[in-house]
């Protein structure tokens, strides 16, 4: 098995649960209780530093702060890496383009994920960097399928709610309830048939499949079984 590289911390409770799936999916292949887990590196990195870069627009600096923190990885021994969260996806080449060890996307594996289950239109929900940039639709379009965001007031709420519930680890039945009602307003006013969980802190709160009879696409579930793929076969 290759060893696993996660740069983690954007946020913690995403990348317990990135960990978390990865045990778990190695358990249901090899079988409860063989213990033949992989060798994994894990860097956690200072959320408020990249977040503030981005909040005053130095995207060339937030970039290579996290591609210094990909090296950190590299140097520990991790032969492939991921990037635990959707939003530092915004800068995924300029940072691949600085490291020297193979990143995988969550951009691209749920792109060809949404190709497999043959959806064309799907909403997207995450932080604000994520909804109101380009990275998304430019992956999906290559698959032609559309994607949809929230308009400006739900982007806020939203966002909001993200960053001071969701990546504190605060799940409120309410807030759940609140952006669901924003996904049926996306879903009556512009028809999309399925919804990106486009930061990983949702999949945490949002745990079935399907909400409003339309399918959630769990970004974190999705890149951890590339991961595992990855390092399972070395493809």
């Amino acid at each position: 098995m290759k060893t696993i590289g996660i740069l983690g911390g954007l946020g913690p409770e995403a990348t317990v649960d990135y960990y978390k799936e990865i045990i778990k999916g190695f358990d249901k292949i090899n079988g409860d209780g063989s213990l033949n887990y992989p060798e994994i590196v894990i860097f956690s990195v200072n959320m408020a530093k990249f977040i503030g870069l981005l909040e005053e627009g130095k995207y060339t600096n937030a970039a290579s702060y996290i591609a210094s923190c990909v090296d950190n990885i590299r140097n520990a021994g991790a032969d492939f890496a991921v990037i635990s969260a959707n939003t530092p996806h915004l800068l995924f080449n300029e940072i691949q383009a600085q490291v020297n060890i193979p990143l995988i996307s969550i951009v691209d594996v749920c792109a060809k994920q949404a190709r497999k289950i043959e959806v064309k239109k799907c909403a997207l929900l995450g932080t604000k960097f994520t909804m109101q940039n380009d990275f998304y639709h430019k992956v999906f379009n290559l698959h032609n399928i559309e994607i949809v965001v929230p308009d400006e007031k739900q982007i806020e709420i939203i966002n909001q709610r993200l960053f001071n519930e969701l990546e504190l680890g605060i799940f409120k039945e309410e807030t759940r309830q609140e952006i669901l009602e924003i996904v049926n307003k996306l879903k009556e006013q512009h028809e999309v048939d399925s919804v990106i969980l486009g930061c990983t802190e949702f999949p945490l709160m949002f745990t079935e499949d399907n909400y409003l009879e339309l399918p959630f696409l769990n970004t974190t579930k999705i890149h951890v079984d590339a991961i595992i793929k990855t390092c399972s076969n070395g493809n």
